[in-house]
């Protein structure tokens, strides 16, 4: 049986590829269900310094929830659909956006819906010149599902989520990332070695350095100033036993390049 997830591991970055090509890489519970077993793995693999999510093929990163299965849940009622669809998809974004090692979307076509919700819970994210990002769900009489009425916000601002997730229009790759949506365009050859520098250039630091600032801005977001500040003393509290801090401070006192 075909996996629906492929992973590859180059040094100390995996590559995560949604493998539906035929079907634009669309979230069936099963994708998701590999993709959520896999960042098990990766997490706890700790020769493993950071993530590359992308899509198989050329045209799709991912088209979103696969409607089959959201069809089969909705029909079946309320209860149902809450737990196969929202429990699924939100408890997905929600691993991705609290790993503890970064996530870079390396977003290599068009990424709608639960693909674009992905991208948004990615900590990091890059997009083919050719990508395209699409807030679909209001074509088919709901709000997005899996995170995205309330992370899209977060990062975009109020109104210009809402023109997004109102309209149902797609935009160009040039302007998710003047949005904010993705870091940085790069012509799609260059994608995956794109993803990779980035990466490299997060994992020269301290693991437990990385870990802490990730853990500081996701959590810190959500929270009013006092609490995210007091998160923020609480990462800073957590590293400072560790070898990287002693390394750090030692390498700047002395000029040396790191290990």
């Amino acid at each position: 049986m075909t996996a629906l997830v492929l992973t590859a591991t180059d040094g100390p970055i995996t590559t995560l590829t949604l493998n539906r090509p035929e079907k634009l890489n669309a979230l069936s519970y099963a994708l998701i269900d590999e993709l959520d077993a896999a960042l098990d793995r990766v997490e706890a693999d700790d020769t493993v310094r950071a993530v590359v999510l992308t899509g198989a093929g050329d045209r799709a990163f991912s088209a979103g929830a696969d409607i089959g299965d959201l069809a089969a849940s909705i029909s079946g009622g309320t209860e149902r659909a809450l737990r196969e669809v929202v429990r699924r998809g939100q408890g997905i974004t929600r691993r991705i956006e609290n790993f503890p090692k970064p996530v870079i979307a390396a977003v290599n076509g068009l990424a709608y819906g639960g693909g674009c919700e992905i991208t948004e819970a990615a900590p990091l994210a890059l997009a083919a010149a050719g990508a395209t990002f699409a807030k679909p769900e209001i074509t088919l009489g709901f709000p997005p599902p899996f995170g995205g009425s309330q992370r899209l916000p977060r990062h975009l601002g109020r109104k210009r989520a809402l023109e997004l997730i109102l309209t149902g229009d797609p935009v160009d790759a040039a302007r998710a990332a003047e949005l904010g949506l993705v870091n940085a365009v790069v012509p799609a050859p260059d994608l995956l070695p794109a993803a990779h520098a980035l990466a490299h250039r997060i994992i020269r630091h301290a693991p437990t350095a990385v870990t802490a600032c990730l853990t500081a801005v996701t959590r810190g977001l959500n929270l009013p100033i006092d609490e995210a500040l007091a998160t923020e003393a609480a990462q800073f509290a957590a590293t400072l036993p560790t070898p990287g801090v002693t390394e750090g401070l030692r390498r700047f006192l002395t000029r040396r390049r790191p290990h």
